[in-house]
């Protein structure tokens, strides 16, 4: 297989179909240092994107490269294994017996819900990322009784587990209420800081939720890049009032953004 420039990721021309166009001519590169917010209104294609990425949904047309291997020349099960993941769909899969330090250490081979014994290696392992998390002391805490902050961050540690040089976070503070969402929005300004951060890629729909640590956004419509790039030249009330179809005002003030939308005239409120 083929070793291609050391860019995380590149799109061009990228499209997928299933009975009509979802993504269209996608070009994207991800280059290492940086990390990414990716917005866009619902039916926009940003599940779409994230699923093309891991392989679960099939493009059909474009250049898709991740990590130094070509979609099409690699078993993309091998490509995404150091590409991590965390997701609400993950929430309602573990057991809430499992412990903490169960969770983190299933993360190692991916595996929903940990079989099998635990060597001394995971065991050292899943400690330390915990503490990389701010979450030490809870190994023995079992996943049921967690708060929704508390899973976020275990979800993390576990995603870290296989050494991922990838970390996609996709709407990690839903469900959170607003104390947990700024307690873990802070930690991840202070995660995404370290030297030893993957790049990551944060999905949502909040531009509050990208703090001062990522760099660049990835605005979606229609299937379609609305616009690319430094995060100060695409967080923009055009911008965004073009991608959502409201209008918008974008406020930046202390290195995070505000959001407001002028109601339309005559719309019930």
């Amino acid at each position: 297989m083929n070793k291609l420039k050391s860019n995380v990721l590149r799109l061009q021309g990228f499209s997928v179909h299933r009975d009509r166009p979802i993504l269209r001519n996608v070009d994207w590169t991800v280059r290492p240092g940086e990390h990414w917010a990716l917005m866009g209104p619902n039916g926009g294609g940003k599940t779409t994107l994230l699923n093309a990425l891991l392989g679960y949904m099939t493009p059909a047309d474009g250049v898709m490269e991740l990590l130094g291997q070509a979609y099409g020349d690699a078993d993309w099960r091998d490509v995404r294994r150091p590409v991590g993941l965390v997701s609400s769909s993950l929430l309602q899969q573990l057991e809430p017996g499992e412990t903490v330090l169960e969770t983190v250490a299933s993360g190692r081979t991916a595996m929903i819900n940990f079989w099998g014994t635990m060597t001394r290696r995971d065991r050292v392992e899943a400690k330390a990322l915990l503490r990389q998390v701010e979450a030490g002391g809870m190994e023995t805490r079992r996943w049921g009784v967690l708060s929704q902050g508390e899973r976020q961050r275990v979800l993390i540690a576990r995603a870290l587990m296989a050494r991922p040089r990838l970390l996609i976070l996709d709407e990690p503070c839903a469900g959170l209420d607003p104390a947990a969402r700024g307690n873990f929005l802070a930690f991840l300004q202070r995660f995404a800081l370290r030297r030893d951060s993957p790049t990551m890629i944060l999905a949502t729909h909040h531009v509050e939720e990208i703090v001062p640590a990522f760099t660049h956004v990835l605005v979606l419509k229609g299937g379609r890049v609305l616009a690319a790039g430094g995060k100060e030249k695409v967080l923009t009330s055009r911008i965004l009032s073009k991608s959502f179809g409201a209008v918008i005002r974008i406020r930046q003030r202390r290195g995070r953004y505000e959001l407001s939308v002028v109601p339309r005239a005559g719309a019930v409120v």
